[in-house]
């Protein structure tokens, strides 16, 4: 199995196939650690998932309130970000991150890298970075078994 997949997307039109692609690979359930600088795109994939997997409420980043919940979607959506976190803060909710790992839902944790390796062992890391041209690299890589089979699944589209 391909464990890693990526993909340079130059315009929105190109990361809204990807985003409906992974939708489609995602919709049995994946808990998504994004990583990328702040404008990188991280909750632009995030909406557009969420569009891919008709969620009818607004979605937005969960910079404030921590986490946003879609109801509505096929399968439930649960979206943190850990950004405004200290590293005591995100103590707090490790064990939540460890319950919405399980199950048919797709989690996305936005600044995972302030997780503090807390991060399920089952995942897919998805790293969003600029181009020198201002198009966005999408890199994204399994851990886990369940996580393999969604970027074998995007190697193979």
């Amino acid at each position: 199995m391909k464990n890693k997949y990526e993909k340079i997307c130059k315009t929105l039109d190109d990361t809204k196939e990807l985003a409906y692609n992974f939708a489609k690979l995602a919709e049995k359930g994946c808990f998504v650690s994004l990583y990328g600088e702040i404008g990188a795109g991280k909750t632009a994939f995030v909406k557009l998932v969420a569009e891919a997997l008709d969620v009818k409420e607004r979605v937005t980043s969960p910079s404030f309130v921590i986490l946003n919940e879609y109801h509505t979607a096929r399968i439930p959506i649960y979206h943190f970000d850990l950004y405004r976190l200290e590293n005591e803060g995100v103590k707090t909710i490790v064990d939540e991150l460890r319950e919405y790992s399980e199950g048919k839902q797709l989690t996305f944790v936005e600044w995972a890298e302030f997780s503090q390796d807390e991060i399920p062992f089952n995942h897919l890391k998805v790293n969003v970075t600029y181009e020198d041209d201002d198009s966005r690299k999408y890199t994204f890589e399994a851990f886990g078994k369940s996580a393999e089979e969604i970027t074998e699944g995007l190697n193979n589209d």
